[in-house]
């Protein structure tokens, strides 16, 4: 038992860790890896905090509203992924250009649930006064 667990628990940090190159490349990202029921949670008392049920409903939220205030994609640097069975823990910088010539940075903690090499749960940290910052200072479309 204790030799499955670890392999799981290393091809989840595998599929993660490709998940986040390929981000960083420009190529794919992480909410690929989002089942389609996937329950995103962001933790904490930002404009965005609150449970998202689906990967669709997530997406049409949070990414394509913070991406449409972004002039270029956000950038990952990953710091660490650390995984323990079907929980896979990411610590990283993200980085981009706002539409008003403004850096955006951030640091990011998010735990994953994985489940059949999806991720079914998802809990997000960040600072919440620079999200808040990009958020209110830009309107989605503009």
């Amino acid at each position: 038992m204790g030799d499955t667990a670890i392999s799981r628990a290393e091809q989840n940090k595998q599929l993660v860790r490709d998940c986040f190159e390929a981000w960083a490349n420009g190529t794919g990202g992480p909410f690929d890896l989002l089942a389609d029921d996937a329950v995103w949670t962001i933790e904490g008392r930002s404009i965005a905090a609150k449970t998202y049920v689906g990967k669709k409903a997530f997406i049409r939220e949070v990414i394509r509203p913070l991406n449409a205030r972004l002039r270029d994609r956000l950038k990952p640097k990953v710091r660490s992924i650390c995984a323990d069975g079907d929980t896979v823990v990411i610590f990283f910088d993200g980085e981009a250009t706002a539409r008003d010539g403004k850096p955006y940075t951030n640091t990011y903690f998010w735990q994953f649930e994985m489940r059949r090499g999806k991720v079914v749960k998802a809990s997000a940290l960040y600072d919440s006064i620079a999200f808040n910052d990009l958020w209110s200072r830009l309107a989605p479309e503009g």
